[in-house]
């Protein structure tokens, strides 16, 4: 059974709000294995979630396991009746485009002209809007069926054909929930870039429903973030946007420990954390993560960051998106301890610094040995007394000048987003 600690820090419950019924169940199988909440719980949440999807019969085993019963109960019959009638009612309905879409040669006359793509579905082979209508509603219902593939083929081909705004929308959303639960990164990552820019785009009734709407994209982003090759410098380059992080510090502040964790792990990017702590001193919100880059970056804890680090392990292993860099996080949660310790004092004992990073004596100096022969820092082990003697170490001019085209960078893209608000004030005046 994991740690009561393990069910305080789940945000489960939190992602859950901004994520498709669909997108959560992998979440609770995953709190499932690792016994996070009691099994009861955990498939009582799985059946109220199934029960409002077309997944009665996978709703009916995980009753009939948590109950130890051989049948369903009536009410599932009856609900598994009425999806088989819809199902061969919108079969029927989409049969003569779903026709069309099962012939390749026929597939390849298609254009990216949504225009020419109707008039020839209409004059040539008597397809109508009712038809690609019928088209949209037959894929969601294989969605909910739990047939992500075809629901993702049959809304590609739909929103080749779509003019409606708000549809084309919906099914590119359900585009990128089907790709995710098919586990395609690539096609995923392809989907968030396509929404990102709608999502921009898009006129809304107001600030805030644009804002929701950047939130929910975040929440969905993470499967992509923490599965895609390229996706820890992704979720840095999203979240870091201004419009993004408004977004997360008005409605979801929690997704700070997803940027926390990427920051730490990604060393390429490791020049980000002084804007994350400058993020994280404004927040209320905080988990051993975020505590983490407080204790050492903010308060020059050391013993707090190296009990907080221990804490961290405990969430990392628990969490759905993270549980995959766990190793990697504490490898460079130690370099960061280490590094911050070294700027602060130029002799160092190493028993002291075993202790700081939660080492024994041997194990520290072999980190040490090989830190400093893999990055090629600049200090020595003196084994006779035990310590490791760092060397003053000036910034190169290099580096100095790349810091400062990033700080001039993002100061250019604050006054140009400001001039750019004020314009369109003074428009709408």
């Amino acid at each position: 059974m994991a740690s009561p600690d393990a069910a305080k820090h789940d945000l489960t419950s939190e992602l859950g709000k901004y994520l498709d019924r669909h997108l959560v169940f992998p979440l609770l199988e995953f709190l499932q294995m690792q016994k996070v909440y009691p099994e009861k719980e955990i498939l009582e949440a799985k059946i109220e979630l199934l029960q409002k999807t077309n997944m009665i019969d996978f709703a009916a085993d995980i009753w009939k396991s948590l109950h130890g019963k051989s049948d369903a109960p009536p009410e599932m019959t009856k609900r598994r009746e009425e999806v088989i009638a819809n199902l061969q009612q919108l079969q029927a309905k989409a049969a003569k485009i779903v026709g069309f879409l099962s012939d390749p040669a026929l597939v390849k006359q298609l254009r990216s002209d949504k225009s020419y793509n109707l008039n020839l579905l209409s004059s040539e082979h008597g397809v109508g809007a009712e038809d690609v209508d019928a088209l949209f509603h037959y894929a969601k219902f294989q969605f909910d069926c739990g047939n992500y593939s075809a629901a993702a083929e049959f809304l590609l081909h739909y929103r080749s054909l779509c003019t409606n705004g708000e549809r084309g929308s919906a099914a590119l959303w359900g585009k990128f929930a089907s790709d995710i639960l098919q586990q395609d990164w690539n096609a995923a990552q392809e989907d968030m870039t396509r929404l990102k820019d709608a999502v921009e785009n898009r006129q809304y009734p107001s600030p805030l429903a644009q804002t929701r709407a950047r939130t929910w994209l975040l929440h969905w982003s993470l499967f992509v973030f923490f599965n895609h090759e390229n996706g820890r410098n992704a979720i840095i380059d999203v979240f870091f946007q201004e419009r993004y992080m408004q977004s997360i510090q008005a409605e979801a502040p929690h997704l700070l420990r997803y940027l926390a964790a990427a920051v730490i792990v990604n060393k390429r990017r490791r020049s980000m954390l002084k804007d994350l702590v400058r993020i994280l001193q404004n927040e209320t919100y905080s988990d051993p993560i975020t505590d983490f880059l407080t204790a050492l970056f903010v308060e020059y804890d050391f013993d707090g960051a190296q009990t907080k680090l221990a804490a961290c392990e405990e969430v990392l292993a628990k969490d759905f998106f993270l549980v995959g860099c766990k190793e990697e996080f504490g490898e460079n949660a130690r370099l960061c301890i280490f590094e911050t310790y070294c700027r602060i004092h130029q002799c160092i004992d190493i028993n002291v610094l075993a202790t700081k990073l939660g080492m024994d004596r041997d194990s520290a100096e072999r980190w040490i040995v090989n830190l400093i022969r893999s990055t090629k820092l600049n200090a020595k082990i003196d084994s006779e007394k035990g310590t490791v003697v760092m060397a003053a170490d000036a910034p190169s001019i290099h580096d100095v000048v790349v810091e400062k085209t990033k700080a001039l960078t993002s100061k250019t893209y604050s006054l140009a987003h400001a001039v750019l608000s004020n314009t369109q004030a003074l428009g709408t005046l």
